[in-house]
This record gives C-alpha cells, structure tokens and sequence, in this order.
C-alpha cells in the first residue's frame, strides 16, 4: 500500500510540474517573436513527453498488478525464499539460485505468462531491472494473447 500512495504522490507532483512548465511555454509562444516561439514549442514538448510517460508506466504498473492478483488468486505467486543479509538485503547467491530455477521454468514453458512473471520477479530480487522489465512485458504480453 505504501507503494502506490508513494506513485500517486509522485504522479501527482509530476502532473502539477507538467502543468507549471506547459504555462510557460504557453507565456513564450503569446510573446510572439520567433525566438520566444521556438522556445515556447520546444517547452511544451516536454510535458507532452513527460505525460505520454508517466501513462505508459502507469499502464505497465496496473497491468503488472493484475497479473499479480490473477496469480495470487491461483496461488501462483513466487514465495520469497530468499536468504537475507543481517541488514535484511537479498544474498547475492540465493537469488542467482532462484533466479536459476526461474529461468529453466520459463525456458520450459515459454509461452506461459506465470513462468515470465516469476522470472521478472527473480530478476528483480538479482537487481536486474531492465530485465525483470522486459519479462514482465512479456508476461503481460502473452496474457493479453491469452485473453
């Protein structure tokens, strides 16, 4: 829970921020010579990317849960088995042994959304975030194929 107060937080404040800088973007282009209006277009450029962004991840994210209480409803989620150091961070080597067994389920049943999201979850406990990403898409993926 304290995660997604913790997006909404941030979502809202980027929202807020998007809002101030397309203002002033609007204020360069109403001054109407052509350096202010070159400059007032790049500015809205901007928020318009930084939108489309925050979209697309707020997507991935509520895509990313609905796989996740599909599976919990199955009880298909990945149990944490991971050792931990005295300062309670993952041990390197636990996770490469489940991260091990995650990649063989998948690479058993590779047209199995349930293999990719553990597997993204391994990833993410190995701190391999740009994978545990491209799994998850893939997971995703495949369950809206299924669908």
């Amino acid at each position: 829970m304290r995660a997604k107060i913790s997006y909404a937080i941030t979502a809202a404040v980027l929202v807020v921020y998007f809002a101030l800088v397309g203002s002033r973007g609007v204020m360069l282009i109403k001054a109407g010579t052509l350096l202010t209006v070159t400059f007032g277009v790049s500015v809205l450029i901007l928020p318009v990317i930084g939108v489309w962004f925050l979209w697309k991840n707020t997507e991935f994210v509520r895509k990313a849960n609905q796989l996740a209480a599909e599976l919990d409803a199955e009880g298909g989620l990945p149990v944490d088995e991971l050792k931990r150091t005295p300062s309670g961070r993952i041990d390197r080597d636990s996770a490469d042994e489940i991260f091990a067994r995650r990649k063989a389920e998948t690479e058993d049943a590779p047209d199995d959304w349930r293999s990719w999201f553990r597997l993204a979850v391994a990833y993410h406990d190995a701190r391999d975030t740009p994978r545990a990403r491209k799994a998850m898409q893939r997971a995703i993926s495949l369950r809206e194929t299924a669908r």
